[in-house]
């Protein structure tokens, strides 16, 4: 039996310093470019998927 939760935000990655959240961590980037790096990294390390919200957030989302 499998049990556990499959699908979950990782992280998110913003452009925005004033995005909040108490339970995902944010990462906190200077430019687009560097957005996008750090998004897919974390995506990798963490075999999740990159999605972008287009409002100056990136969510790495584990399906």
């Amino acid at each position: 039996m499998d049990i556990g939760i499959k699908e979950s935000i990782v992280a998110l990655v913003s452009l925005n310093k004033d995005v909040i959240s108490s339970s995902v961590p944010i990462f906190f980037v200077d430019s687009e470019e560097k957005q996008e790096e750090t998004a897919i990294l974390i995506a990798k390390i963490t075999m999740g998927m990159v999605h972008d919200l287009r409002n100056g957030v990136y969510a790495i989302v584990k399906h």
